[in-house]
C-alpha cells in the first residue's frame, strides 16, 4: 500500500508541473485502481506582499564593489567601498637574502617597486567616468570570527589609523594608458585599477622604507615565520587595505581578484626579476561597505502598487502565505504541491544604464533572514527555496514550483504553538517569508554548496502590493486523499 501511495503522489506532482491547466475531474480514478481510489482537489489563493527596506546585508563575498553610481530608476545614489586582506601561500619564502641584487646605498635589501592591482571582470556604468579613490592601510586586521554587514565602515570603526599609508588614485575603468589592441585581447589582459605604493613608507614603529614593498621584504628576512600562513601575515605584517571612493560618479567595478605585488631583482645563474604576489582570496576576509540614499529607498518602499527588489542592500519583498486558508477544510489531506509565481513588471527606465534583473531569488521564513546567511545555510527545498529568472522565457517571472513543505511546516508549527495563549503575539511572522536576491555556487555535481547575498547592482518591480494594478500573486495548490 505504501508503494502505491507514493507512486500516486509522485504522479500527481508530475501532472501539476506538466499540465496545470488540464481538468482534474477523473485524475483520481486514472491514477489508481478500484481498491485505492484517490480524491484530488485544486485551489488558488491570493498572496499579499509588501516591500521591506533592508539597511544592510551580510557582506562576506569574493567580489569587492568599488565606485559610485546613480540608479536611473529611483535617483538613489549607491556607493561601494571595500576592504581586502591579502593571503600568502603556506610556508611562503623569498630567495636567499644574499642573492638579492636590489640593494640601497647601505647594502640593505629593497624592492624595486610595489603596487596593488584590483582586477575586475565586469562593471556597471560608464567605463570612461573619472573616479577617485584612496587606498588606506588598515591599522589592525578585522576579526575572522565576526560577522560584518554592508553598513560596517572600517574607517569610522577605527580600523584605519590616521597616520597609516594613504595613496590617492584617479582612474577610469577603461585604462587609456593601455592600447585598444591590448585591452581587446581578453586572453592576456584583464582590466584592473593599479595603485602604486612606491612612495616613502613609515611603519607603526616609526621605521622608514623607500616603498611599501621594501617593508614587506625586510619583514620577511627579519622573521620568516610571519609569512608561513595567511593568519601570521595578516596579523604581523599586512592587516589589509580599505579602498574608499572620494569623488566621481558613473561606474561601479566588480573586483574579483586583488593582488599586492612586490618586484625585486635576484641572482642565480644570472640576474632575474622576481615577483612576490599576495592575493585577496576566499580564504581571507573581504567586505564591502554599501551606502544608499535612504530617502530614495523610502519613496520606493512606500509605493504599494507593486513591490521592489533592489540590491546590493536596499529593498526585499515580504509575502504573507495564506497558510490557514490553504489548510482550512483540508486538515487531514495531503498537500502535494503549492506553486507560487512572482511576475516582474518591466522597469519604466529603458536605457543603456538600466540595472540588471536579479537572476536568482531565495525564499526563506522572514525570521530566518539573518541567521540563514550567518550560519552559511544552503537551500534544502523544505524551508528554503530558490527560483531563477529565465531570460529566454516569455513568462517574465520567477516560479517557485513547490513550497508545500514550508506551508505544512508553518501550519503544524502554529497548531503546536497555540497551546501557549501568547504564541500568536510572540510569533507575528509565523506565516511570512522574505524574497532575497542571491548568488548561488554549485559544485561539479550541480549541488548547491554556497548561497550569499547578491551584492551586484540589480533592480526589479514585482506584481503585488496592497494597491496592485496588475492583479495579485497567486498560489496554486493540489490536495489529495484516499477514499474510505
Amino acid at each position: 500500500m505504501k508503494i502505491k501511495i507514493l507512486t500516486a503522489i509522485g504522479l500527481i506532482a508530475g501532472w501539476m508541473f506538466a499540465a496545470c491547466d488540464d481538468t482534474t475531474d477523473s485524475i483520481g480514478t486514472s491514477l489508481t485502481d478500484t481498491s485505492d481510489l484517490l480524491d484530488v482537489a485544486t485551489a488558488t489563493f491570493d498572496v499579499s506582499s509588501r516591500s521591506m527596506i533592508v539597511d544592510s546585508v551580510l557582506s562576506r563575498n569574493t567580489t569587492g564593489y568599488l565606485g559610485k553610481i546613480r540608479d536611473p530608476e529611483s535617483g538613489n545614489y549607491i556607493t561601494g567601498d571595500f576592504m581586502v586582506q591579502f593571503g600568502t601561500l603556506e610556508n611562503y619564502t623569498l630567495p636567499d637574502k644574499d642573492s638579492i641584487v636590489s640593494l640601497d646605498d647601505a647594502g640593505d635589501v629593497i624592492a624595486d617597486s610595489c603596487h596593488i592591482r584590483l582586477f575586475y571582470t565586469s562593471y556597471y556604468g560608464d567605463s570612461l567616468a573619472t573616479m577617485n579613490l584612496t587606498a588606506h592601510e588598515m591599522s589592525e586586521p578585522m576579526s575572522e570570527d565576526k560577522k560584518y554587514y554592508s553598513n560596517f565602515d572600517p574607517q569610522k570603526e577605527g580600523f584605519v589609523a590616521g597616520n597609516g599609508l594613504k595613496v590617492n588614485k584617479t582612474y577610469t575603468l577603461a585604462d587609456l594608458t593601455v592600447s585598444d589592441e591590448d585591452r581587446a585581447d581578453v586572453s592576456s589582459y584583464t582590466p584592473n585599477i593599479e595603485i602604486n605604493l612606491n612612495g616613502e613608507y613609515t611603519d607603526s614603529e616609526g621605521n622608514k622604507y623607500n616603498n611599501y614593498g621594501t617593508y614587506i621584504m625586510r619583514k620577511f628576512y627579519e622573521n620568516p615565520s610571519n609569512f608561513k600562513n595567511s593568519y601570521n601575515f595578516i596579523h604581523n605584517v599586512c592587516p589589509g587595505f580599505y579602498f574608499k571612493v572620494n569623488d566621481g560618479l558613473g561606474s561601479m567595478a566588480y573586483v574579483t581578484v586583488s593582488q599586492l605585488n612586490v618586484y625585486f631583482r635576484y641572482k642565480a645563474d644570472s640576474t632575474f626579476v622576481g615577483t612576490s604576489t599576495f592575493s585577496g582570496t576566499e580564504e581571507v576576509l573581504q567586505t564591502t561597505n554599501i551606502v544608499n540614499d535612504d530617502d530614495a529607498l523610502a519613496v520606493l518602499a512606500a509605493d504599494n502598487s507593486c513591490t521592489y527588489l533592489k540590491t546590493p542592500s536596499g529593498i526585499f519583498t515580504v509575502l504573507d502565505l495564506p497558510v490557514d486558508e490553504v489548510k482550512k477544510g483540508h486538515e487531514n489531506d495531503t498537500l502535494n504541491t503549492a506553486k507560487l509565481t512572482l511576475t516582474r513588471i518591466n522597469n519604466d527606465y529603458q536605457g543603456d544604464y538600466s540595472l540588471d534583473v536579479p537572476s536568482t531569488l531565495l525564499m526563506i521564513p522572514l525570521d530566518s533572514l539573518y541567521t540563514f546567511f550567518e550560519n552559511e545555510n544552503v537551500v534544502d527545498y523544505e524551508r528554503s527555496f530558490i527560483a531563477s529568472y529565465d531570460t529566454q522565457s516569455s513568462y517574465n517571472s520567477y516560479i517557485f514550483n513547490n513550497i508545500s513543505s514550508l506551508i505544512t511546516y508553518m501550519y503544524n508549527n502554529k497548531q503546536a504553538g497555540l497551546s501557549n495563549p501568547n504564541w500568536l503575539a510572540e510569533n507575528k511572522n509565523w506565516n511570512k517569508v522574505v524574497i532575497v536576491p542571491v548568488t548561488v555556487t554549485m559544485n561539479s555535481s550541480g549541488q548547491i554548496v554556497k548561497v550569499v547575498h547578491d551584492m551586484s547592482l540589480t533592480s526589479t518591480r514585482l506584481v503585488g502590493g496592497s494597491e496592485s494594478q496588475n492583479g495579485n500573486i497567486k498560489l496554486n495548490v493540489v490536495y489529495s486523499k484516499f477514499r474510505h
